[in-house]
């Protein structure tokens, strides 16, 4: 994994015989770890994406249907967001990740084995469940290993993974499922996410417990705001000073409608639909569209599909390392944590451009445009970290990620019924550059400041 973009301040003194002692940089071991899980993941929830024109017509699914059959994903993954975060409270990072990996690649596999609409609406549910604790864990992680000063380009760098799997991964799923079927697609994601859950058990370990991160480094954490102490799951540092604060809290729906009245979630909660709806498109009904509504070859599909990820993936890592940069430049956290989000919503709206031109070549550039900038808006859980009250982490990224993947209910349905009614998704790429408006609009009149939330 690459070094941060920032530079690092001088190695602090060691405390053993050996004298001067280089900061160690197990971190980004850590983030390596994310990356990968996060790639997985959104490949186990996007494969049926890519097997949906193939599968709709073994099966007989029309648009409107599979509008649904999408989003049952979502219906679950929302409705275990707040259970996911508690679990994860409990239980911490570890077994949470690995558990729901396990469980969430168990369910993309037996998506190869299915035979009806029932059964397949049954393992979306389930795949949507068993990911819930996913990104709540990645943000307790990034939380307990980076300094604040690092946390958007850590949540740039795992995010990054939603995207590069599938720019990467696109043109080879196509070929298998030209050459094997769509079913295979299912086997073979599966089976790998199923391997990776057994290397993060293997491989994370909480700071204070690894091997490789030395004193330098734990202090350099600690002093940024990371928790590095050995504590109780759930308790988080203060990310002014790095003081513990707090033993982890017990569930309270009190709580819950606490941290949803400040301005500050409920602002970034409805950002994050926004830009979730941007992304839900491409993750779900993008290969339809480029087979239906511009009438490309699977070949084509498989080569054009890469461009608009592989942008996002490219307007992830900017918008964390151009967030990250205004913070080291004294800007406030109002200015470098926002000004990245609002900009890439205004300019993902732009995806209604693509109802005005006739080349494929001009389509595929504005969607990647579109997708450049909704991956520059993805810094949402850097801002979780940023204001969650003290040991309240796991809810507070539960109640953001219930939010926030309403869209994932939201979009799929409303595309397929406009495509089902219009047989056109003209009205369909509209409604998204709308959402991402409303986005921006939510970051500029409703967040306020960015600051840690008492209560």
């Amino acid at each position: 994994m690459a070094p941060p973009l920032s530079a690092d301040p001088p190695a602090l003194p060691a405390t053993s015989a050996e004298g001067s002692l280089r900061r160690s940089r197990a971190r980004y071991r850590i983030l390596a770890l994310l990356a990968v899980g996060t790639m997985i993941n959104y490949l186990d929830r996007t494969v049926l994406g890519i097997a949906a024109p193939q599968l709709t017509k073994e099966l007989g699914i029309d648009a409107a249907l599979m509008g649904l059959v999408f989003s049952a994903f979502s219906w679950s993954y929302v409705v275990a967001q707040v259970p996911g975060g508690v679990f994860l409270d409990r239980f911490g990072s570890k077994f949470t990740y690995f558990l729901s990996m396990t469980l969430w690649s168990m369910c993309t596999l037996v998506q190869g084995f299915i035979t009806g609409v029932g059964a397949l609406f049954a393992c979306r549910l389930g795949l949507g469940a068993a990911e819930s604790p996913c990104f709540p864990t990645n943000s307790r992680v990034v939380a307990t290993w980076f300094p604040q000063s690092e946390r958007a380009f850590a949540t740039g760098t795992y995010t990054v993974g939603e995207y590069i799997g599938l720019a990467f991964f696109s043109p080879f799923l196509f070929a298998l499922m030209g050459a094997f079927g769509w079913r295979s697609l299912f086997y073979v994601v599966g089976g790998v996410g199923l391997v990776f859950g057994l290397v993060w058990w293997r491989l994370y370990r909480e700071p204070h417990e690894h091997p490789a991160a030395n004193r330098a480094e734990l202090d350099y954490i600690e002093a940024g705001g990371g928790l590095v102490a050995h504590q109780a799951v759930g308790a988080q540092p203060d990310a002014k000073d790095g003081n513990k604060r707090g033993a982890r809290r017990g569930f309270d729906w009190r709580m819950a409608g606490k941290l949803l009245r400040r301005r500050q979630l409920a602002g970034i909660c409805i950002g994050q639909f926004a830009g979730n709806s941007t992304l839900v498109f491409f993750l779900t009904w993008f290969p339809t569209y480029l087979a239906t509504e511009r009438h490309m070859a699977w070949l084509k599909i498989g080569f054009f599909a890469i461009m608009p990820f592989i942008a996002a993936s490219v307007g992830v890592l900017f918008g964390g390392a151009f967030s990250d940069w205004l913070l080291r430049r004294g800007k406030s956290a109002n200015v470098a944590r926002k000004l990245p989000i609002i900009a890439g919503l205004l300019l993902a709206s732009t995806i209604v451009l693509a109802n005005f031109v006739a080349s494929n070549v001009a389509v595929i550039a504005i969607l990647s445009l579109a997708f450049f900038a909704q991956g520059m808006a993805a810094l949402g859980w850097t801002l979780v970290s940023d204001i969650a009250p003290a040991g309240m982490l796991g809810l507070t990224g539960g109640i953001f990620n219930l939010a926030a993947n309403l869209a994932g209910i939201v979009t799929p349905l409303v595309i397929g019924l406009i495509v089902a009614v219009t047989g056109s998704f003209v009205w369909a790429l509209a409604f998204i550059g709308v959402i991402a408006l409303v986005g921006a609009a939510a970051y500029i009149f409703v967040v306020g400041d960015i600051r840690r939330i008492e209560l």
